[in-house]
């Protein structure tokens, strides 16, 4: 669809929108999952297409929204090192930990760079043998491939100062939390497409049964977000819950096979302390004890887990407020001078509604 002229996407866009209003005979409350949808939700003004009553909340699909703030602070104290060049994606180095944000810390002196992708990261390891260069390995399944590829090559090649600090985060173990809340009123996701084409979509069927709720593998562009609506909507006024795949474009049941491998090969299934959300079962990524020497943790001394104040982040990423709803937005917490994740990152909910509304 991506490819089609931008008239006939407004096409699809409105004739997509007719059916919802068609399908849609009760209340439904939906949340989309990702951050990138939020921000193509926001943008493009979907939200006032939907039928009166169906209503989509925002979600935690933003790793650097959900990172917790003592890893921040632990690569803030790991970059101060004389001996240490820290690298991360760009929308990290912004992000307030509670002893600054790396930015910060880069004015301080520390060598941060910004990179594109952790092999960045294990080549300055390899120009620069003088110095331990961290990669800050932050993001959900779809990222984590790379990292675990840039652990595996450092161990191939010898590369005895390459480390990682690894902040991986799974997704489906997030949506279980926010439907077990007491104040959940998440009825169905648009899961996102992204993490699925890397992981495939098991274990959203399990959560499809168990909590009899209807998900949609859902991509990015308006017709996209909208297909994954109906979808879900279709479901609930039938009292049907399951999964629907309209991204199968991009996305397969079994995910990116050679991805999932080299993860399972470096990484082992933890459990994660989430911004806002706690310490999740099972929700992270930890290296294997075959690969512990590249763990770049024991670098810094663990600081105790807390959350920032006063940024709300927590009720943004599990829906349960919108991001104008907080009492710091547009005030207090601006892009120049972030309280928290939401209002930093490209991905954020807060950003989103910020720049777009």
């Amino acid at each position: 669809m991506k490819y089609l002229s931008e008239f006939r996407d407004a096409e699809l866009v409105a004739a997509l929108a007719r059916r919802l209003r068609a399908t849609a005979r009760h209340p439904w409350v939906l949340m989309e999952v990702c951050g990138g949808q939020t921000h193509a939700i926001v943008k493009h003004a979907l939200d006032d297409l939907l039928p009166p009553g169906v209503e989509l909340v925002h979600g935690p699909g933003c790793p650097v929204c959900v990172t917790p703030p003592e890893l921040i602070d632990a690569a803030v104290a790991i970059a101060l090192r004389d001996d240490v060049v820290l690298c991360s994606y760009g929308d990290m180095l912004r992000v307030p930990g509670r002893q600054g944000s790396l930015q910060q810390a880069a004015g301080c002196g520390a060598e941060v760079r910004m990179v594109f992708s952790p092999l960045d990261a294990l080549e300055l390891a390899r120009q620069r043998p003088d110095r331990l260069v961290v990669f800050f390995a932050v993001g959900f399944e779809t990222t984590a491939p790379a990292s675990a590829l840039a652990a595996r090559e450092a161990r191939r090649r010898k590369l005895a100062n390459f480390r990682l600090l690894v902040a991986h985060y799974r997704v489906p173990p997030a949506l279980e939390e926010i439907l077990r809340s007491p104040d959940n009123r998440v009825q169905g996701f648009l899961a996102p497409g992204h993490v699925c084409t890397v992981a495939g979509f098991a274990d959203y069927h399990r959560i499809a049964r168990d909590y009899r709720v209807p998900i949609a593998i859902t991509g990015f562009e308006p017709v996209d977000i909208l297909a994954g609506v109906l979808h879900c909507v279709a479901r609930l006024e039938r009292g049907e819950p399951g999964v629907d795949n309209p991204y199968r474009r991009i996305a397969r049941e079994e995910g990116n096979r050679t991805a999932r491998r080299l993860v399972q090969e470096v990484f082992a299934v933890v459990d994660q302390r989430w911004r806002g959300m706690g310490l999740l079962p099972g929700s992270g990524l930890a290296l294997k004890p075959d690969y512990s020497d590249l763990d770049a943790a024991p670098l810094a001394e663990a600081p105790p887990a807390a959350e920032n104040e006063p940024c709300r982040a927590g009720e943004v990423l599990r829906g349960a407020l919108p991001p104008t709803a907080c009492p710091h937005f547009g005030t207090l917490c601006r892009p120049e001078h972030p309280l928290g994740a939401p209002m930093v990152s490209s991905e954020g909910a807060c950003a989103a509604y910020f720049h777009y509304r």
